[in-house]
């Protein structure tokens, strides 16, 4: 199923993980989200995305023990991955939704990130909720 609109991100991110720039998000229409701390994402935030038309998901935490908060990341990333499952279940696939360690200053990386999910969604196609609930 070939993705024929501007994809449409929504993009979790801490404070100190994202830095957003004009040239990170061409080719897509993005919805960012800032946190103090990725450990604030929560599983309807990310549900809730999907249901606003969302076509991807993506949350970018700290790496590792960079995290201010001690463990904001692997909340986060627990919370990704249960989530991953109901997207599974429910039939929209969980490959929409992706958690990713980055650093603000490390701009290519995020580029990059950003790239590869337009890319995944050329494949996948539209958020299928979508066309369920038109």
């Amino acid at each position: 199923m070939k993705l024929e609109t501007t994809p449409k991100l929504t993009l979790f991110h801490c404070l100190n993980s994202f830095e957003e720039t004009s040239s990170q998000i061409d080719g897509c229409e993005m919805k960012t989200v800032r946190m103090a701390c990725s450990s604030m994402t929560k599983d309807i935030h990310l549900l809730k995305a999907f249901e606003a038309g969302a076509d991807a998901v993506l949350v970018l935490v700290c790496p590792g023990k960079n995290c201010r908060h001690a463990e904001g990341g692997l909340r986060a990333r627990k919370r990704v991955d249960y989530v991953k499952t109901i997207l599974d279940a429910i039939g929209l696939d969980g490959r929409r939704l992706n958690i990713f360690n980055t650093t603000a200053k490390d701009k290519g990386s995020i580029t990059e990130i950003i790239r590869n999910t337009i890319q995944d969604l050329q494949t996948m196609g539209p958020n299928p909720a979508l066309n369920r609930l038109n």
